[in-house]
C-alpha cells in the first residue's frame, strides 16, 4: 500500500513538473513583458484595485466567469517592471487551474486575453510607472467606510479602530493617484459594492465596454480551489456560494463616529476623483 501511494505521489510531483515547465517555457522565451510563444496577441494586464474588506473577492470571481479572463485574487506579487508581469503570468496558470484528469489538459491552452491580479495594499507598486501601460487596465472598487472599517476589524482582531481607519483613508489616497496615473476612460472603470450587488447588469455591461470582450459575465462563478483561502481572497463571507448573495452577514464592531466621519469625506471626495479619471455605470462616452 505505502509503495503504491508512493508511486502515485512521484507521478503527481513529475506530472507538476512537466506542467510547471510548459508554462514556464511558453511564458518566459520571449522578453516582450506582454507576450509569450505560440500566441500572436499580447496579453493585457486587468488589476482590482481596491481596499481591503469591499468585496473585492466577489467581483474577482465575477470577472473570471468570463473566460477570456483568468486570474485568482491576491498574487502579492511586488511589480518592479513591467517584466514583473511575466511572474503574475506563471502564479495565475500554476494557481488557478487544477490538472486531476484527461480532460484538464484543455486548461494548457493560453488563450485568455487578460491576466488578473487583485491589488489591495500600497506596497505592491515598486514602482507605479508600470500604470501608465497601455496594456493595463483597471477596475477600482470602492466600499462605504462603516461595513468596511467593521470588516476590516473583524478580520484584523489585533487591530484598533484607528489603525483600520488609517489603512482605509490612505488607501483611498493610494487609489486616486493610481487612476490619475492611468489617466484613460478607455482603460479604467470605477464602481462601488454596492453597485455590483443593486446594478449587477449595468455593471456588467460596463464590462464588457471597457474591457472590450466577446463573452458574457455571469451572476454564476466557479469556485476556484483558491477560493476562501486568507490572503488570497474572502475567508469570512459566502464567496463558496459559487453565485452572489445580497444578504450580509451580521458584524458586531462599532466604530466611533468622528473615525466614520473622516471616513466617509475621504470616500466621497475618492469617488468623487475616480468618477471624474475613470468609466462609470453611468457615464461611457469617454469623453
Amino acid at each position: 500500500m505505502k509503495q503504491i501511494q508512493a508511486l502515485r505521489h512521484g507521478i503527481r510531483l513529475y506530472k507538476n513538473d512537466l506542467i510547471a515547465g510548459y508554462f514556464n517555457f511558453r511564458i518566459n522565451t520571449l522578453a516582450d513583458p506582454y507576450t509569450i510563444v505560440g500566441r500572436a496577441q499580447p496579453y493585457r494586464i486587468l488589476l482590482v484595485l481596491s481596499h481591503m474588506r469591499s468585496g473585492s473577492s466577489l467581483l474577482t470571481h465575477l470577472l473570471n466567469s468570463n473566460p477570456e479572463i483568468i486570474g485568482y485574487g491576491e498574487t502579492h506579487i511586488q511589480y518592479a517592471s513591467e517584466q514583473d508581469f511575466k511572474k503574475l503570468f506563471v502564479k495565475v496558470y500554476l494557481n488557478s487551474r487544477e490538472f486531476t484528469q484527461i480532460e484538464d489538459l484543455k486548461k494548457l491552452q493560453m488563450n485568455q486575453n487578460y491576466v488578473l491580479d487583485k491589488i489591495l495594499h500600497d506596497n505592491k507598486f515598486l514602482t507605479e510607472d508600470i500604470l501608465n501601460s497601455q496594456q493595463v487596465y483597471a477596475v477600482f472598487l470602492l466600499r462605504e467606510p462603516q461595513r468596511s472599517l467593521a470588516s476590516i476589524m473583524d478580520l484584523k482582531p489585533h487591530w484598533d479602530e484607528e489603525k483600520a481607519c488609517h489603512y482605509y483613508i490612505n488607501r483611498l489616497s493610494s487609489l486616486v493617484r493610481y487612476a490619475q496615473l492611468i489617466n484613460s476612460k478607455q482603460r479604467s472603470l470605477f464602481l462601488t459594492y454596492q453597485q455590483l450587488l443593486d446594478h449587477t447588469d449595468s455593471v456588467f455591461t460596463a464590462f464588457k465596454d471597457v474591457l472590450e470582450t466577446r463573452e458574457k459575465f455571469s451572476e454564476q462563478y466557479e469556485v476556484l480551489r483558491t477560493t476562501g483561502m486568507p490572503s488570497i481572497g474572502d475567508s469570512k463571507g459566502n464567496i463558496k456560494a459559487g453565485r452572489i448573495i445580497r444578504n450580509q452577514r451580521k458584524l458586531n464592531h462599532t466604530i466611533s463616529p468622528d473615525l466614520i466621519d473622516k471616513a466617509k469625506l475621504q470616500f466621497e471626495q475618492c469617488s468623487e476623483a475616480l468618477s471624474d479619471y475613470c468609466s462609470t455605470i453611468y457615464h461611457l462616452d469617454y469623453s
